[in-house]
């Protein structure tokens, strides 16, 4: 049997260093994990991306706001738009943009209606402009501004849209207000 003790030694350490051997574990192991790695990486990206998009909306739309503060109100929607586009377009799109301006009478119910759909879930775009009688009115102004902004992690399961959900054009609404009364 001593053929069979050697055969045994022999298989022993091969097992051994087999056993030992760490070549290509690494690999094996970063494939594993590298997918679920990278869609949280990308997932947290995309997140601070939409709340650094939603600041700068907030930001811009306060600014903008202000011009009803000065008397220096914009006449038309579009140059109120234009208003906040030259404040948020370094990193929004202006044709997406939305503005709604709202006056309301001294007392009376302010009355802003959501801009998704309950039930479709789709975004409806029937903002107004209306701007108070006078520039010394106590009118109630609200500025809104919306910005559909296009989400791209979502398709790896991590889905933090508004607009759309589910579909291949998911978004999430980006949402501004600004409330205040000229003196």
């Amino acid at each position: 049997m001593p053929g069979f003790r050697c055969l045994q030694a022999v298989t022993l350490n091969a097992l051994r260093g087999f056993g030992r051997n760490r070549r290509g574990a690494t690999a094996v192991e970063f494939a594993l994990v590298a997918p679920f790695f990278f869609g949280l990486l990308f997932a947290i990206i995309e997140v601070g991306l939409v709340f650094f998009a939603g600041q700068l909306l907030e930001t811009g739309t306060q600014d903008s706001a202000r011009a009803f503060l000065t008397q220096t109100n914009p006449a038309l929607a579009s140059d109120f738009k234009q208003l906040v586009c030259d404040r948020v377009k370094m990193l929004l799109n202006c044709d997406d943009l939305r503005v709604d301006v709202q006056s309301f009478a001294p007392g009376a119910t302010i009355d802003i209606k959501n801009p998704i759909d309950s039930k479709t879930g789709a975004f409806v775009d029937s903002f107004v402009y209306t701007l108070p009688p006078s520039a010394n009115s106590n009118y109630t102004i609200v500025v809104r501004s919306f910005y559909p902004w296009p989400l791209f992690v979502t398709k790896l399961g991590f889905d933090m849209s508004n607009i759309g959900r589910g579909t291949a054009n998911s978004k999430h609404l980006l949402a501004a207000t600004a409330a205040l009364r000229p003196q």
